[in-house]
């Protein structure tokens, strides 16, 4: 089950890529380049950095699927738009959600620290929006007050710190479910960091 949920979430990472491509007017073959590096960054980056070998080149399944993902967004751009436009959100969310935990347990199997593991989950979750919003000319989700990396990072937090005091089974679930329903709530109100959190400096005022 778990897999087939990875692979979902896969494919909404390179749909998410594709809508974002459409409004730079690329050809075909530049948004499916897009929405593959969108669906296969963050995991690439973590395994390069943790120096194992790269995921979807032990599993071709992952590739195909955000090359099939990205090519039928493509196709069907005016039908997926019709879509509600949270449904791509909330399933981001679920995606987001297995995949931290899951670089979490990657990392801490491979003997690293927590705090390095909950970095990994981060980065591995955020880490192909960031490419997206870069190649796409977008401003990236992680520099807007939006309640988005915030999640992640606490329920990966969460994680490593149960993670000896109750079974495996369930403090995974606690986390996955603890970072999606933060993340869905944020999304349902759009909600965001309180601005006493958040840093502006207006460089005009210091020079009078």
């Amino acid at each position: 089950m778990e897999y087939v949920l990875a692979q979902v979430g896969i494919a909404v990472f390179a749909m998410s890529g594709v809508l974002s491509a459409t409004r730079q007017r690329l050809d075909i073959f530049s948004i499916v380049v897009v929405g593959l590096l969108t669906a296969v960054g963050g995991g690439t980056l973590r395994d390069v950095i943790l120096d194992v070998p790269v995921f979807w080149l032990v599993d071709l399944t992952t590739f195909w699927v955000a090359m099939a993902a990205s090519f039928t967004t493509f196709i069907g751009i005016r039908f997926i738009l019709k879509l509600p436009p949270r449904l791509l959100s909330y399933l981001d969310a679920m995606g987001v959600a297995l995949f931290s935990i899951q670089a979490i347990d990657q990392t801490l199997a491979l003997g690293y620290p927590a705090a390095v593991a909950v970095l990994m989950g981060l980065m591995t979750s955020i880490a192909g929006g960031i490419v997206r919003d870069v190649v796409t000319n977008r401003p990236t989700l992680l520099l807007s007050r939006e309640f988005y990396a915030t999640p992640i990072l606490l329920g990966g937090i969460l994680y490593v710190l149960l993670i000896q005091l109750l079974p495996y089974p369930v403090i995974r679930l606690m986390a996955m479910g603890a970072i999606f329903a933060m993340r869905a709530i944020a999304i349902r109100w759009q909600l965001c960091l309180p601005l006493r959190l958040t840093l502006k400096i207006d460089f005009g005022e210091e020079n009078h």
